[in-house]
């Protein structure tokens, strides 16, 4: 085939060697290229702003993911050695050093915002506050971990609904039997067992909210920050 003029973002098919086009398509690369596999984004920026490319994206449910990316097999090359000779380069390290230390302190930043949300959703009554931290802590250490893709790491809703979700999350899987439920393969069906468990969650947390004892052997949110 003629070599492609225009960059086009195209899906897998069961053929290695072809891909999907958006209108239905399928198309196979030119003989001169090559698929640069994915997972180093500096060199995929390079190799995309130097000509055409075909990026393989697959969609899997709510989730997209990259397969790679076509593109003359020269450009790969040339990009490729360019950016081993740069990273070679003392400045590259010191830059590397420099980035590592600013996002480490981002996150730290980060997490101390975030715990300081969930502590401020719950409310825990004065004689739960201890329970109120030790819930805030492990909340915040399940849900801030960079590349955990948990609820926390998104930046489509503000920190203070991040922060109720991942308390509500982190119940559904700790003190409520919902990783061991058989739930019927209907759509909408998880979806609903996973809002009638938040409602339950709700009301374990209001339990907390004031202060008056109930029975902790039978509390499954105590129960379960005693483990």
């Amino acid at each position: 085939m003629d070599a492609p003029t225009e960059s086009l973002t195209v899906s897998p098919t069961a053929d290695a060697s072809r891909v999907r086009a958006a209108d239905g398509r399928v198309l196979a690369p030119p003989a001169t290229w090559a698929l640069l596999p994915p997972g180093d984004a500096g060199l995929t920026r390079r190799v995309k702003a130097a000509g055409p490319t075909w990026t393989v994206v697959e969609k899997k449910g709510n989730k997209t993911f990259s397969r790679g990316v076509w593109a003359e097999r020269s450009h790969i090359e040339a990009a490729r050695a360019a950016l081993a000779a740069e990273r070679a380069t003392p400045a590259y390290a010191k830059r590397l050093a420099s980035d590592a230390k600013r996002r480490e302190v981002a996150q730290g930043d980060y997490v101390r915002e975030f715990e300081a949300e969930v502590r401020a959703f719950l409310r825990f009554a004065p004689s739960y506050e201890a329970l109120g931290r030790a819930l805030a802590t492990a909340v915040t250490a399940h849900a801030t971990p960079v590349g955990s893709g948990t609820v926390a790491r998104t930046k489509r809703i503000s920190v203070d609904r991040r922060a109720e979700a991942a308390v509500i999350a982190w119940m559904r899987h700790q003190t409520t039997a919902y990783d061991s439920m058989k739930i019927a393969r209907v759509k909408g069906e998880r979806r609903a067992v996973r809002r009638e468990l938040a409602e339950i969650s709700r009301a374990i947390l209001d339990l907390h909210r004031r202060d008056v004892a109930h029975a902790i052997v039978s509390c499954p949110l105590c129960k379960s920050l005693a483990r």
